[in-house]
């Protein structure tokens, strides 16, 4: 029997967050063709341009998240909070969910507590491998924890944890197919060298002043880039489209072909770009961003080294390190295929699925 379900959904900020409830939702709507979906974000980030783009409805939550400087944006922050959690009940009331899913980020937190509270059964998905702040405190209040690397329980209750990797995107489980449409796409020139550089969907400082700084350096390797600049940076760097092979981008639509084209990828170490990467295999170079609670992007890019699966760089070490590292890997097919075999080994290709699973066991209590 296919019951009508209302499914209500949390998460974004980022990327990282607003992408894997979509796929969720995607999932889910395959599953339960009449189900009724809701999203519930922070009022003035992307989710509220990104989710009515995949086709749900989605209400917005003043809500933003503490700074960790000092600054006097955090006085307004109980405010905030207490108006979220008001929102959170209204929209809680008035849609009546069956379940509520949370994939981090500010307006996951009141929405989840909110729904726990009221006796929904609520399932969160941690992706990275040391969770944030809002997770550890939802943990406690709702039933199942999705989660992406081993060791959590040191921050979760162990009967509650389910390991299950990142949802990504559908379409790159077979970038290797797609390899010469996407050179086509970018216009790229088959037989030359492509580079992908990530910087997450607002854009990494350090990683776009290290492109710009190394433009010669790259040229001289006779190397084209695709270069995903962030929606922050684009005005700065969009004069460098078409000069030495470089392509500049706010943000890629198409990440498959992104993927499929590129040799070797520069990226940020968030979990769904590391989640991603493990799953199309090519050889990366993390560069992670020091400026993330807890420096949860170092250990999520550790998990991958640690296993011979990429190579790191520390935003301090790149002046020093960026041009030998980088030499050492374009100059040997051998660890560029290592790396790329590794990487794919780790891969949890059905994560989608398997939360889908727990979210329908939840449906059916």
């Amino acid at each position: 029997m296919n019951r009508k379900y209302k499914i209500i959904l949390s998460g974004g900020g980022t990327g990282g967050h607003i992408y894997p409830a979509i796929a969720i939702a995607n999932e889910l709507k395959s599953r339960f063709p009449g189900a009724e979906f809701l999203f519930v974000g922070a009022k003035d980030r992307m989710e509220m341009e990104k989710v009515p783009q995949a086709g749900y409805d989605i209400e917005g939550l003043w809500i933003s998240g503490i700074q960790r400087k000092l600054s006097l944006k955090n006085l307004a922050f109980p405010l905030k909070l207490i108006s979220s959690i008001w929102s959170a009940r209204s929209i809680i009331k008035s849609f009546k969910p069956d379940v509520a899913i949370g994939t981090g980020g500010f307006a996951s937190g009141p929405l989840l507590y909110v729904a726990a509270s009221s006796n929904i059964p609520s399932l969160i998905q941690e992706q990275n491998s040391y969770p944030g702040i809002t997770n550890k405190l939802l943990s406690k209040k709702t039933q199942k924890i999705c989660v992406a690397y081993d060791g959590l329980e040191r921050f979760f209750p162990r009967e509650k944890i389910i390991k299950t990797g990142n949802p990504v995107r559908q379409d790159l489980l077979d970038v290797d197919s797609k390899i010469v449409e996407a050179k086509e796409f970018f216009n790229l020139k088959h037989g030359k060298y492509t580079l992908l550089v990530l910087g997450g969907s607002l854009g990494a400082r350090r990683v776009n002043e290290l492109i710009e700084n190394k433009l010669d350096f790259l040229d001289a390797q006779n190397i084209q880039i695709i270069w995903q600049c962030g929606k922050l940076y684009y005005q700065q760097y969009k004069i460098y489209n078409n000069t030495n092979n470089v392509q500049v981008y706010e943000f890629l639509n198409n990440m498959d072909f992104a993927y499929a084209a590129a040799d070797v990828v520069i990226s940020r170490a968030g979990a769904s770009s590391v989640s991603e990467l493990c799953i199309v295999g090519k050889p990366v170079i993390f560069i992670p961003s020091p400026n993330v609670a807890e420096d949860h992007q170092t250990k999520n890019a550790m998990a991958i080294v640690n296993n011979d699966a990429a190579m790191l760089i520390k935003e301090a070490d790149l002046d020093v390190d960026f041009e030998n590292k980088f030499s050492q890997l374009i100059a040997s097919p051998e660890k560029q295929k290592k790396l790329g075999s590794n990487i794919k080994k780790m891969a949890l290709v059905h994560a989608t699925t398997q939360i889908a699973d727990e979210v329908e066991k939840l449906l059916n209590k």
